[in-house]
């Protein structure tokens, strides 16, 4: 991956940035600048995490190292916050209304349900079980993910554009729709070390519209991002599982 593919990322996202601009009554730039200068460290560690700091001579493929390094960055920043701040990134056991969190708890279930069936019909099967890949798949991305997209990346651009819309008792805005996107641009969209610009609109839509969307709504209607965390590692889990049938 070329250095500039993050912020080919943040370029792609743009307009959505721009019609959040145009739309939202009072924006915070300084939000939006922490929201930018977050998300590129996230990725630049991960990086030349991947690039320097390589596990595999241990005998593990997996970018155990990029994902601890971004878990202790977001850790890191989420502990300098105060509890009110931690609880509005998800950094909590407190949860929403009951009824807020059978509905999004009901909601993943079912597009997860959709993912299973398309994925079993599309994966290819007959794979071998691999130990280091079930425990990487059912413990880091969730954690290192769900933090910088839903937690805390969702709580600055929530700070940079005040979410508007309320939706059963549940406020979302401009920052929803850019976390989500930019989670599926993020996935299938890369500029290669010799500059090959790869783009893969059907991944894209894919885990906008499914993975993305649903986590998103799993998050802010529990309220927490202990589930969605889950739900993440739940999803990776089931893809392994699927490849080994």
């Amino acid at each position: 991956m070329s250095l500039l593919t993050p912020i080919i990322w943040i370029l792609l996202i743009f307009p959505l940035i721009v019609l959040g601009l145009i739309t939202g009554n009072k924006v915070n730039f300084k939000f939006l600048v922490f929201f930018m200068l977050y998300f590129l460290a996230d990725c630049y560690i991960q990086h030349f995490s991947a690039q320097y700091f390589s596990s595999d001579f241990i005998g593990l493929k997996f970018a155990w190292v990029g994902k601890i390094l971004c878990l202790i960055l977001s850790l890191s920043i989420i502990f300098l916050l105060n509890k009110k701040d931690r609880e509005e990134i998800g950094f909590t056991t407190k949860i929403n209304t009951g009824k807020q969190l059978k509905f999004g708890i009901l909601f993943f279930l079912g597009f997860l349900l959709f993912d299973f069936a398309f994925k079993f019909i599309l994966f290819p099967k007959g794979g071998t079980f691999d130990l280091e890949t079930f425990v990487f798949q059912s413990t880091m991305p969730g954690l290192a993910e769900e933090i910088t997209f839903r937690g805390i990346g969702l709580w600055l651009l929530d700070k940079a554009f005040e979410p508007k819309w309320n939706f059963k008792g549940v406020k979302l805005g401009w920052g929803f729709v850019i976390v989500t996107i930019l989670f599926g641009v993020a996935h299938g969209a890369v500029l290669t070390q010799d500059h090959q610009f790869k783009f893969d609109i059907i991944t894209i839509l894919y885990l906008t519209l499914i993975s993305s969307l649903s986590l998103g709504i799993l998050r802010k209607f529990s309220g927490s991002l202990l589930y969605s965390v889950l739900g993440h590692n739940c999803i990776n889990l089931m893809n392994a599982i699927i490849r080994i049938l």
